[in-house]
């Protein structure tokens, strides 16, 4: 039996959490909310991020991070990229030596533009750390809709240590060795789901929506390569697998945000009133500065960008798009 810690009582990591209940393991949750592991503890639900889904009354919940990480061999990483640091920099004392510590935040930091496994590299050093990321709604994954995802680490026994601490038979992991492209790929395709969503508020159809999917992938591949990813990672689960899902599904939080800026409602407003982190917002820009930084051009996060920090009308950014200079599809 694994001693599993999750850090981050959102959606995403409620459902980690109680899936590795559901697998027998003996897992402490650490919630930022006192009220939420309260909740937990008592109720055994987490209404505010993950509505009418009773827990396992073995999953435990507490706001204290030493308590959470005691004796844990497996370390869950869930809270949104802007704050990894902050909050696994307060965990790193805590953090046994020779546990795996799994990233299953999808971001990039804003100040520094890392990844967060490097993040965590940096405020756990010698650490084992996987990436995690596919595509996954927490909804879907807890209600145990057959599920596949991807572990990624550049050490194989890591990788494979976070696959099989993971895996359940509704939620099937799969190993890769290119943490680069998994991760970018779970952070760019929130940007690609925005624009997605700003394309439906406008009232655009199939045609525009497929067009934008495969270039916002052409543009993920693109960064990818230029960072030293590998090309077949983003035709995999992380890669259009994810895209698909995020910018199409119905459960995005980032399509449906770009569905309310298309509809011409401010972002301050529609994040005004939201819980939960649509994490593409802040990964737009970060993407672009990345991008800028290795001499990559992503024009649709561009304009993503543009439309949400610069309060440039959405039907002007895509028109934008649509006038660009005329290139070969696969040199552009």
């Amino acid at each position: 039996m694994t001693r599993a810690a999750v850090i981050g009582a959102g959606s995403w990591g409620t459902t980690l959490a109680n899936l590795l209940c559901d697998r027998g393991e003996t897992v402490t949750l650490w919630a930022y909310e006192p009220e939420v592991a309260e909740e937990i503890n008592r109720r055994h639900r987490n209404d505010l991020f993950l509505p009418d889904a009773p827990l396992k009354p073995e999953l435990k919940a507490t706001t204290d991070l030493g308590a959470a990480l005691e004796g844990a061999t497996l370390v869950v990483s869930a809270v949104p990229s802007h704050v990894v640091r902050r909050v696994m920099t307060g965990a790193a004392p805590h953090v046994a030596r020779g546990a795996v510590v799994v990233s299953a935040s999808k971001g990039l930091e804003p100040d520094t533009l890392k990844r967060m496994t490097e993040v965590l590299a940096e405020v756990l050093p010698g650490a084992a750390i996987a990436a995690l990321s596919g595509p996954t709604f927490s909804r879907e994954v807890y209600e145990r809709q057959p599920t596949a995802a991807v572990a990624a680490s550049r050490a194989a026994d890591t990788a494979r240590r976070a696959q099989q601490a993971i895996s359940a038979p509704w939620f099937r992991l799969y190993t890769n060795d290119d943490v680069i492209g998994v991760e970018l790929a779970g952070a760019l395709k929130n940007v690609v789901a925005i624009a997605a969503g700003i394309l439906d508020g406008l009232g655009m159809g199939n045609n525009s929506r497929a067009a934008l999917i495969t270039r916002g992938l052409a543009e993920i591949a693109r960064l990818g390569a230029a960072l030293g990813a590998k090309p077949a990672t983003f035709a995999g689960l992380a890669g259009m697998g994810d895209l698909l899902m995020t910018a199409t599904g119905p459960l995005s939080r980032n399509r449906s945000l770009g569905i309310e800026v298309g509809r011409g409602k401010p972002l301050e407003e529609v994040l005004a009133r939201r819980l939960s982190v649509a994490e593409g917002v802040g990964t737009a820009r970060a993407a672009v500065a990345l991008a800028a930084k290795v001499g990559v051009e992503l024009p649709i996060a561009r304009e993503v960008a543009a439309v949400l920090f610069e309060h440039k009308p959405p039907r002007q950014a895509i028109g934008e798009l649509m006038e660009r200079s005329l290139k070969s599809e696969t040199w552009s």
